[in-house]
């Protein structure tokens, strides 16, 4: 099964009055496709932070194979 990395995104606004993307946090995790390794990570930083919505922490997702291609 593929292996994907789920990046939680959040963009702050800089001292300067300049935004920047950090990452807030990573999960590595088996899927069958992008969309399920999306939802699954979703869900566990959901449990992670006892919240019912992921988006109190992070503006976006990044999702990316965690497999390189031969």
């Amino acid at each position: 099964m593929p292996r994907f990395i789920v990046r939680f995104m959040k963009e702050l606004l800089g001292e300067r009055g300049q935004t920047s993307e950090v990452c807030q946090a990573t999960v590595e995790l088996a899927a069958h496709d992008e969309l399920e390794a999306e939802r699954m990570a979703k869900n566990r930083s959901c449990e992670i932070h006892r919240t019912d919505d992921w988006a109190l922490h992070a503006d976006r997702v990044k999702v990316d194979p965690a497999d390189f291609p031969s």
